[in-house]
């Protein structure tokens, strides 16, 4: 038997209390249905911005030769997600709790995450992009596009009465559909916050919802697929994933560390994970209590320290049962659906939208759903645009809980007076800062366009994927015991991690730098 390592009171957090691991289900296919979930919330939030906005509008533009910047960002996401995981399952903490045991310690670092989180998640970017799809429903059309301001003033100066009329009445016309997408992102950013309240634990009402979204996106692209795609087309989609190292010249680097980010989940998203796994009880998780929903919910005490158990043959048989659980979740379900997500969104707009069109405005789900209505069947408007609602709608509801509940983690861990505050619970610390985000949110949405402030979501998740990769290999190499600690090639592919999501940030950074200056 080997003893836990001695209490990790690193970075002014208590030292590590000791329990026994639990036992998990034995290993079967019902069993799994019952434990895995996490990787379906996940998966959820995944198939949104870069699935159905930059995903498409990067092939469209470039070729299917950049899809293998999808292959490497969900792979090197998978070992991120495991390794976060790994540490949780030992000590019942999320991640972030473990980067915060580093030096300079739980302040620096949880002051550092909590404005990386708001600085990644505080603009709610896909709001706007779900209303444009219930706006789609609701009049039966696309908005209406403002004509330049150059059309007019050309208009003007040729004297053409009519036609400066006619782009001043489609100038009026973009407005108010601005301001009726206005109102419909209120009413999305007000659903969410209905949603988040109800339903036990806040993991678990997050995990019935997303399988529901999960089904119906993914019988849908299926369906279209099979139906629309011809088989040439399948076979060139699916090349563009392995065609490593291609770069198309005249690329946008912000768009491609965009896409790096955001094929998969990205960032703050990743870290989340393991707040997940905690609250659904994998591993020690299931000793340490999880965030209740407001509705509903059971009153649940939440220890800020984590549990650790001591390294002995029947503990080492569980774990290792645990872990086949996680593989399940993380590789079958999580990084196997944002590959068939990936590839089904951008084979189907391969098939319909030419190459070269530009997407930043209209995106492809309003292309596709606009292009099958007309060609095919008019009830495919509708269905093709409720099959982007799901999609953006799912990650707007995950964006939203990984942003406030990493927040309350931090600040849980980090801060006894907020463990003081409001009785001591979590759940009233969770709905304060959801409270407080939906109210900003009501203001961040006129920032700028969906695309455009998805684009800076998308860099600054690179940013967050640079800094914690490293520190994911300091928490699992320094704080857990060897029997655990990850193998060379995890370890490595970490670290190959950080670099390539750091080198991309730099490179998109400078660029954009450099065109402010020119």
């Amino acid at each position: 038997m080997t003893e836990p390592p001695p209490p990790a009171t690193r970075g002014q957090l208590p030292a590590w209390e000791v329990a026994e691991l639990p036992e998990p289900l034995p290993f079967s296919v019902r069993n799994a249905f019952k434990i895995i979930g996490p990787g379906a919330i996940m998966l959820a939030a995944s198939i949104g911005g870069g699935e159905w906005l930059i995903g498409p509008a990067t092939v469209i533009k470039h070729g299917p030769g950049v899809l293998w910047i999808a292959t490497v960002a969900i792979i090197l996401q998978l070992i991120f997600n495991l390794e976060g995981i790994r540490y949780t399952l030992y000590t019942g903490e999320p991640a972030l709790s473990g980067i915060m045991r580093l030096k300079p310690g739980c302040r620096f670092w949880g002051g550092a995450y909590v404005l990386l989180t708001a600085m990644q998640l505080g603009v709610p970017a896909l709001a706007p992009a779900t209303a444009v799809t219930v706006f789609g429903m609701m009049l039966d059309r696309v908005p209406s596009e403002a004509p330049s301001d150059n059309e007019l003033r050309e208009a003007e100066k040729s004297g053409d009465a009519s036609a400066t009329l006619k782009l001043q009445q489609q100038r009026d016309g973009a407005a108010a559909d601005r301001g009726t997408i206005l109102k419909i992102t209120y009413g999305i950013i007000a659903i969410t916050l209905v949603i988040l309240m109800f339903g036990g634990t806040i993991e678990r009402m997050l995990e019935v919802a997303s399988w529901f979204m999960i089904a119906y996106i993914f019988i849908f692209l299926t369906a279209v697929n099979l139906w629309f795609v011809p088989g040439e087309i399948w076979l060139s989609t699916l090349a563009g994933f392995f065609e490593f190292g291609n770069w198309p010249t005249g690329i946008e680097p912000l768009l491609m560390a965009t896409f790096f980010a955001t094929a998969g989940s990205g960032g703050i998203g990743n870290l989340t994970i393991s707040n997940w796994i905690r609250d659904k009880g994998f591993g020690m998780g299931a000793v340490v209590g999880a965030i209740p929903s407001v509705v509903g919910g059971k009153e649940v005490r939440l220890s800020h320290v984590g549990k650790v158990f001591a390294i002995t043959a029947d503990n080492m048989r569980r774990w290792r049962l645990w872990w086949r659980y996680v593989v399940l979740d993380q590789v079958w379900l999580w990084a196997l659906g944002c590959f068939c997500g990936m590839f089904l969104n951008v084979n189907l707009a391969r098939a319909i939208i030419p190459h070269g069109t530009d997407l930043s405005k209209i995106g492809a789900g309003a292309f596709q759903a606009q292009y099958m209505a007309e060609h095919f069947w008019r009830g495919l408007w509708i269905l093709g645009l409720l099959n982007g609602f799901w999609i953006l709608f799912s990650t707007q509801l995950g964006n939203t809980d990984v942003l406030v509940r990493t927040l309350t983690d931090t600040l849980w861990t980090a801060s006894s007076r907020v463990r003081r505050w409001r009785d001591g619970s979590i759940a009233k610390v969770y709905y304060s800062l959801l409270l407080v985000f939906t109210a900003w949110g009501l203001v961040a949405v006129h920032l700028g366009s969906a695309m455009t402030l998805f684009k800076y979501l998308g860099t600054m998740a690179g940013v967050v994927m640079s800094i914690a990769g490293v520190q994911l290999y300091l928490v699992n190499t320094r704080l857990l015991p060897r029997e655990l600690q990850p193998s060379w090639w995890r370890k490595g592919a970490l670290l190959l991690c950080s670099l390539a999501y750091g080198t991309m940030s730099l490179v998109a950074g400078y660029d954009v730098v450099s065109k402010w200056f020119a």
